[in-house]
């Protein structure tokens, strides 16, 4: 395995305490070097209830180091809807609740390899639980900066978890930025692309969708879009399966979806442009999908083109009769998050984008328990 540079392509070395690129500051991208083709997937897959399952698309871990609460092996539920074949990738079920969990059993497993003793991000409610629980498994010190408007529930559990708190600001991006002026290098930052391997863990949903439809991709994936982890995780396992051969097909079309009060890769994508800019006085309802300015930007814009997929932008007022409809389709509860990538599928197909044959998996990321 080797760490390149999204943007300038700079090389670094993996097996040492990195956060993005040193040239340029871009996120860094791990990639393997597999095996030839035609190698079979039953000798290189672990009879494993967790996501290290996979572990040869994973970093090389030693089991000492590895964290696990059994996050990953969630369901792919399928339903119809408009004679459309919807696969439902059910999140909810994994340890603290939502998808988070396979960023953080990733990335902190590599931080106690890497020596690493104490770490720190910033959060809105689902990142920070998740990284205090495995935090918490790993012996690991954890200090979380949250927006002071946090429900008290969310602080206590993350604080019950032993993790430090700071509050900071009304938002995100002002916890964010208060994390920035005040964290000394005791502490290491692994906050969404500010660290390599959050990545790799949410690549698991996407070897887990192409395996539970028969080592076949769907034409179509719907992801709810913030930060952007798990769209491009979920592309970049299709790519590695697709080098090693074990899937042939076309590769599927990637969907971004975002609130219209906060949509910088929606806006980007229509534009043509490079990258992302940040965008001015964010607000949703769907908090985790509040990310203004994603360091990500780049990368997710390229997996939209590279794809033939888009990005579309859903009215505030959508969201909450989506979700009633999804919920009483789907028999599951599900977050404000999952319920724009839902209205966003039903646009999609009302525009005949997504063809009646086409095979679609959308991410049910979480739900309301917590904020992303």
């Amino acid at each position: 395995m080797t760490l390149t540079c999204i943007s300038c392509g700079k090389a670094h070395f993996p097996h040492e305490r990195q956060n993005v690129c040193r040239r340029c500051g871009q996120p860094l991208r791990a990639d393997y070097f597999f095996s030839p083709e035609g190698i079979d997937p039953d000798e290189h897959l672990i009879d494993h209830p967790t996501l290290w399952r996979y572990q040869a698309f994973l970093p090389s871990v030693s089991e000492k180091y590895r964290i696990s609460l059994g996050e990953g092996n969630t369901p792919l539920r399928e339903i119809e809807y408009k004679s459309r074949r919807i696969y439902l990738k059910d999140e909810t079920g994994n340890p603290t609740g939502s998808f988070k969990d396979r960023g953080m059993c990733v990335a902190l497993s590599m931080a106690r390899a890497l020596g690493i003793s104490r770490i720190a991000l910033p959060s809105a409610g689902n990142a920070a639980v998740s990284a205090a629980s495995y935090a918490l498994a790993g012996n690991l010190g954890c200090l979380v900066y949250l927006p002071d408007s946090i429900p008290g529930q969310i602080v206590d559990e993350i604080k019950g978890c032993g993790a430090e708190v700071v509050l900071a600001g009304s938002t995100i991006k002002e916890a964010a930025a208060a994390m920035a002026e005040q964290l000394d290098g005791s502490w290491f930052n692994v906050s969404t692309f500010k660290e390599p391997y959050r990545v790799e863990g949410k690549k698991t949903m996407g070897l887990e969708i192409a395996e539970a439809l028969g080592w076949e991709f769907p034409d179509v994936v719907i992801y709810p879009t913030g930060g952007g982890t798990g769209l491009i995780g979920i592309w970049k396992a299709f790519q590695e399966l697709r080098s090693l051969g074990w899937v042939r097909q076309k590769m599927p079309r990637m969907v971004a979806v975002q609130s219209e009060g906060c949509a910088p890769v929606v806006e980007a994508f229509l534009s043509g442009s490079a990258t992302t800019k940040p965008w001015p006085k964010p607000h949703t309802r769907a908090l985790g999908l509040n990310v203004p300015a994603p360091l990500g930007g780049e990368w997710m814009l390229n997996v939209l083109r590279e794809s033939n997929g888009t990005a579309l932008a859903i009215p505030e007022d959508h969201i909450a009769p989506a979700r009633e409809r999804m919920q009483v389709l789907a028999g599951m509860p599900v977050g404000a998050e999952v319920a724009v990538a839902w209205r966003g599928l039903e646009l999609l197909i009302e525009q005949n984008w997504i063809a009646p044959e086409d095979r679609v998996a959308l991410v049910v990321t979480g739900d309301d328990r917590r904020y992303a």
